[in-house]
């Protein structure tokens, strides 16, 4: 009966979370798109546009990395482009998410860790409405095979473990630290320089290399690359390496978050 009882409590706090989870993905999204001609289409259209700059200042320079086509080129900084733009915008409006609530959490007891995993949420309903399909028929096309298309899931799912790895981890800190912010800018900035996006993994020199390594977005941009682009079979390699990169992210954000939080409504 014990055993019952703590089931059902597991089963209705699961519920309970799913449930709150639905309601503010659904208010981020009408926030952030009130109003808009596009809505979440806009998170295309930014990509996009900076694949045309790009392409248009190094498409030239960097074809021969890509079977000397700059339509490849093209593709590949489209592909760059998709994971940090995602990456960027998810982590920081997770960073906001708990200090922004705080109001609400000092009136009604909810689960804390429910606003940074929305944030991701509403990117992650974005993605999938906007840029997904579109990368599966470009992989379709070049591959002419539904696995790569299935293999697609993987690189993005280890895109959102290390996205909600890194929300945790900074949605916790900057209820400590306010000047946050600025610092992750910082910080975003150097993922994007340090991430092969606009420039071959290639070109980098090789002392180099093994410090660009460090950065847990180069393998999922590869892996996304291999399965769009090379019309071979995905590379399980690759792909194991993009989720294993994702779930350390997630288990050291998770667990900094977990032992932080009981501080948070002192700060709050």
């Amino acid at each position: 009966m014990i055993i019952l009882l703590k089931d059902n409590s597991t089963w209705l706090q699961a519920r309970r979370y799913w449930e709150l989870l639905h309601v503010l993905v659904a208010r981020n999204l009408k926030v952030r798109y009130r109003g808009s001609f596009l809505g979440v289409y806009w998170s295309l259209l930014n990509p996009l546009i900076m694949t045309g700059l790009y392409s248009a200042i190094f498409g030239a320079t960097f074809a021969p990395y890509y079977d000397n086509s700059i339509l490849n080129y093209v593709l590949a900084a489209f592909t760059g482009l998709v994971v940090i733009n995602f990456f960027s915008a998810s982590t920081s409006q997770a960073l906001n998410s708990v200090v922004s609530n705080g109001s609400l959490l000092n009136k009604i007891h909810l689960p804390v860790s429910v606003f940074p995993v929305s944030m991701i949420a509403a990117n992650v309903f974005q993605l999938l409405l906007g840029t997904f399909p579109l990368l599966a028929l470009i992989t379709l096309i070049n591959s002419k095979s539904l696995v790569n298309v299935l293999a697609l899931v993987f690189p993005f799912l280890a895109l959102v473990l290390v996205s909600t790895g890194v929300g945790f981890l900074v949605s916790g800190l900057y209820v400590f630290f306010r000047d946050l912010p600025y610092f992750y800018e910082l910080i975003v900035f150097v993922i994007w320089l340090s991430s092969p996006i606009f420039y071959p993994a290639a070109i980098v020199p090789q002392q180099v290399r093994q410090f660009l390594g460090l950065n847990p977005l180069a393998p999922i941009i590869e892996s996304l690359r291999q399965i769009t682009l090379s019309g071979s079979l995905a590379d399980l390699g690759l792909i194991w390496g993009a989720l294993l990169s994702g779930v350390i992210i997630l288990a050291l954000g998770w667990t900094c978050f977990h032992l932080w939080r009981h501080q948070f409504m002192d700060l709050l």
